[in-house]
């Protein structure tokens, strides 16, 4: 009972300045904790994106193969017309994209051989701010070989 005359004989309503404070500490230990965790998962997803934007590309890649028996380079500087059929970008647009897609022969090899394709990571072209520093660049083959700068990244 005097706990509760302690706490509301006073006739104002509101929070005291030690409750205030209180909330707030709880806040930012929350914020701490949770805001590497959602900036992990948007990575994580952003990282889903740039491997599924390589994949179509492969599969474009593959149906050209087919018609031409060659791959076909290309890149967000392509001015060929034919390199026009494939997205330089891996979201709905260049702006939000996180990653921009390019494709060469592999190394060593001709184009008629082997082709590569790699999303980078927030380069000019696409999303700047986006940053992938446990992978990298994401990269795919004609003979199904996957990798990354980093480890674990497919």
């Amino acid at each position: 009972m005097r706990l509760r005359r302690y706490f509301f004989h006073r006739g104002s309503s509101g929070f005291s300045l030690i409750e205030l404070v209180t909330a707030m500490a709880i806040i930012v230990v929350l914020l701490t904790v949770a805001l590497p965790t959602y900036q992990y998962a948007v990575t994580k997803v952003r990282r889903g994106e740039g491997q599924s934007a390589l994949l179509k590309t492969m599969q474009q890649q593959e149906q050209v193969y087919t018609q031409r028996t060659a791959y076909l380079a290309f890149s967000a500087s392509s001015d060929d017309v034919d390199a026009g059929r494939f997205k330089w970008y891996s979201g709905d647009s260049a702006s939000s994209s996180a990653y921009e897609i390019t494709a060469d022969a592999c190394p060593g090899m001709q184009l008629a051989d082997c082709v590569l394709v790699k999303a980078k990571p927030g380069t000019a072209q696409v999303n700047s701010n986006f940053k992938d520093e446990v992978c990298g660049t994401l990269w795919l083959d004609s003979f199904g070989k996957k990798g990354a700068d980093g480890a674990h990244c497919w």
